[in-house]
């Protein structure tokens, strides 16, 4: 892709958020089976989207706040593979963040935990910030000219 050039593509848009949504929810699948599947006697959605779940008291609402800050870091690696952009990080990210919370308020309400606001957007901004010096630190590379190149 080439970035000079800025084309509108909003079905390129729709694709990438879908792909962020549902990579970012295997990640976080994949994290609460391996910390919170394991204390626990069945998974279901709860831990995925009750506000209720997130709580600093037990040591389950722990590995499910574990698994969520892991989840972000995930996303920033996605981010850097399906954005590519340090400017474009910050709104995905918003973006995944508000369609989680959407989710998370039709299957349990408005979320009343300030455990579960504290975790999410923090839980956000590692994911923004980390995407971005990821995706900066690609765009900075030099790039590689080939030592073969004819001298004239």
């Amino acid at each position: 892709m080439f970035y000079g050039a800025v084309v509108w593509d909003p079905w390129l848009i729709v694709a990438q958020i879908v792909c962020l949504q549902c990579l970012y929810y295997l990640t976080l699948g994949i994290f609460l089976a391996i910390l919170v599947g394991t204390r626990v006697s069945k998974m279901s959605l709860v831990y995925f989207f009750d506000y209720a779940i997130v709580t600093s008291s037990t040591v389950t609402g722990w590995c499910v706040i574990a698994s969520i800050f892991l989840s972000s870091v995930a996303g920033a690696g996605y981010l850097l593979y399906l954005i590519e952009r340090a400017k474009k990080c910050l709104d995905f990210s918003a973006t995944l963040y508000i369609i989680h919370l959407f989710i998370c308020i039709i299957y349990g309400g408005w979320p009343s935990s300030i455990t579960w606001w504290v975790v999410n957007i923090t839980a956000f901004a590692v994911m923004a910030l980390l995407g971005e010096y990821l995706c900066m630190r690609r765009e900075l590379r030099e790039i590689p000219i080939s030592r073969y190149r004819s001298s004239v």
